[in-house]
């Protein structure tokens, strides 16, 4: 290299460097700087309002009895849910649901709110606020006007005196999961006030864990059914689910400054598998949607709010806002009386309808119809398997009669494979004129199997995310939407001092003997089917398509029992079709060469 090459390089080298020195620092620091000062700012702003407000450090947390020791309460009563309400924030923080338990032993009824200060926490309330300034918070001293306690036929008012207000709150609770507040501001100063109302649902602890709380399993299965935030503003469902929410990122819809504005009523909540609990604001206010991400960029809870259009109040004046709480399950009817009565939009897509819920919902309403004509949601999916195979017998007759002429031709068709081995094209060539010939088309028993493919998609899902599966018994099953719960090991029961959640809980072979008696049915139904169909002429694609009832057997054996019962059931009837459609064709099936030679051999010995 030349002297002045070599000069010149340095010279760029070193110009190179001093770029990337530059840039740095006078913009990547000061970029990261400024990014540092904001989360420190988010930080103080966030530990300074839990100090304000009172957060329950990580070592006061309590047992649920404790923590509802430690706060004045007015409890209630009705038909679905009880537990009290803390008077100080008028907070709903303990509630239990008393149709729905943790377990088929109907021992333990499930939990959904919790104490602040109690293991996975969770609760709801409305605020009120004046500019930036609460005036009725989480920690206000609520007192009790009248009522002793809140039951559907008696509700009960509680009063706050504020600086210059004083709110008259009347708490009423109906037969199912609603709590209605009804809130009387009264303008006490003497300079007008424009108020707005908030409210809030809190809840504590990492999701998994509090999903499991109230239903155990339910965290295992987060991808089958949307569990985290759900709620409508402006006519669009907003979804996104926990672990989304705890990476802080973007929900579809959100605006700039962070909320979801909505001029058409709405509501906003947390969505769990089975439950929900939801802030209806007053249907014909305007009201805004909100996450608060400050607080899960600090690490504390997860909060939704809304927050209603500001009431202008003059000096002496009242106003009244009605506003209401969902706590319960997520009942279809339910939910589609509260939509109609109380005019909340959608509210029945609370349910996790799924992509399919062109399907879903319409499975749903005939299961549910079914089950009130037949009396249990069992014999419902039975009658349900023949209702969906109805309309399509004539598709599946010009299929089944495709695959008599596929296996009728069989044996032909193995001949030219044999005669034109060592000129594939011929072969070919023949094997399609010998199709013409004969009628035969090898993708006609395609189509209906492409069929099935969603209606499996959307009965899994229907039988999956609707309550009124859960803990459904039928026969031996204790539980239509829970995998069958017996297992090979134990003889399917008969090994009582063996029971099957032992047998599938053994490492490595739990998988193969803990396999229940419905996956074992549903494979030998799936075995049968295979015998009326032609082989595929590969040899390794004969042997993996052999080999798919006994993958399938296992993989069945964690869907609910309800799915794998309906598949039992279908996989029957059409081999019954199947079967009576091949031997009208004058094909000879498998079962029917079994019984020939069966009754044969009687035959012989008896002569």
């Amino acid at each position: 290299m030349e002297k002045e090459d070599q000069r010149n390089f340095l010279l760029a080298m070193v110009l190179m460097i001093a770029l990337v020195f530059g840039y740095q620092k006078f913009f990547v620091d000061p970029a990261q700087k400024k990014y540092e000062a904001e989360q420190a700012a988010i930080k103080a702003e966030t530990q300074a309002e839990t100090a304000d407000t009172g957060v329950p450090a990580i070592d006061q947390v309590k047992p649920v009895e404790e923590a509802l020791a430690d706060n004045p309460r007015i409890g209630f009563e009705g038909a679905s849910v009880d537990g009290s309400i803390r008077l100080a924030g008028a907070r709903i923080d303990d509630l239990n649901l008393r149709k729905h338990f943790l377990t088929v032993e109907n021992k333990q009824e499930v939990r959904l709110f919790r104490p602040e200060n109690a293991e996975f926490g969770y609760f709801a309330t409305y605020y009120w606020a004046d500019g930036s300034q609460l005036v009725a918070g989480r920690n206000s001293p609520w007192t009790v006007v009248s009522g002793d306690a809140l039951t559907p036929s008696t509700p009960v008012t509680l009063r706050l005196v504020g600086d210059g207000v004083t709110i008259d709150r009347t708490v009423s609770l109906d037969d199912n999961y609603m709590f209605t507040f009804t809130d009387t501001v009264t303008n006490t100063s003497d300079a007008p006030r424009s108020l707005r109302a908030i409210g809030s649902i809190e809840r504590y602890g990492d999701f998994k864990g509090f999903l499991e709380v109230t239903d155990p399993g339910s965290s295992k299965a987060s991808a089958s059914a949307h569990m985290g935030l759900m709620g409508e503003t402006d006519g669009t469902l907003r979804l996104k689910k926990y672990k989304g929410l705890y990476e802080l990122k973007k929900i579809k819809g959100e605006a700039a400054d962070g909320t979801f504005p909505s001029s058409k009523g709405g509501w906003w909540g947390l969505s769990d598998k089975y439950w929900l609990g939801a802030l209806i604001p007053q249907q014909d206010m305007i009201f805004s949607g909100l996450v608060d991400k400050r607080k899960l960029a600090a690490g504390r809870d997860l909060e939704l709010r809304t927050e209603s259009a500001p009431l202008d109040i003059a000096p002496g004046a009242s106003a009244t806002m009605e506003n209401r709480i969902f706590a319960g399950a997520k009942r279809y009817q339910v939910l589609k009386a509260y939509e109609k009565d109380l005019g909340i939009p959608h509210f029945e897509d609370a349910i996790d309808w799924g992509f399919f819920f062109f399907l879903t919902k319409p499975f749903f309403y005939v299961l549910e119809w079914l089950s009130g004509i037949v009396g249990s949601f069992g014999w419902a999916i039975l009658a349900f398997t023949v209702m969906v195979k109805l309309p399509l017998v004539p598709l599946y007759n010009q299929s089944y009669k495709s695959m008599a002429k596929m296996k009728k031709l069989q044996e032909p068709t193995q001949e030219i494979r044999e005669r034109f081995k060592a000129d594939p094209q011929r072969q070919q060539q023949e094997i399609m004129k010998l199709y013409k010939e004969e009628g035969a088309n090898p993708l006609g028993g395609c189509l209906p199997i492409l069929l099935t493919i969603p209606i499996f998609f959307a009965l899994f899902k229907t039988l999956y995310v609707t309550i009124e599966m859960r803990h459904t018994p039928f026969l031996f099953l204790k539980d239509l939407s829970a995998p069958d719960p017996t297992a090979l090991g134990n003889l399917f029961g008969l090994i009582p001092w063996w029971s099957a959640a032992d047998v599938k809980a053994v490492p490595f072979i739990g998988i193969v003997i803990g396999v229940g008696i419905l996956p074992i049915l549903y494979g030998a139904t799936m075995a049968a089917l295979q015998t009326l169909s032609p082989p595929p002429p590969d040899p390794m694609q004969r042997r993996m398509i052999q080999f798919m009832p006994l993958i399938f057997l296992f993989v069945f054996g964690g869907f609910p029992a309800g799915l794998v019962m309906y598949y039992i059931w279908s996989n029957t009837l059409s081999y019954a079709q199947q079967y009576f459609i091949m031997r009208r064709n004058g094909v000879e099936t498998e079962i029917g060469k079994f019984v020939k030679n069966l009754l044969s051999r009687d035959k012989k010995a008896a002569s």
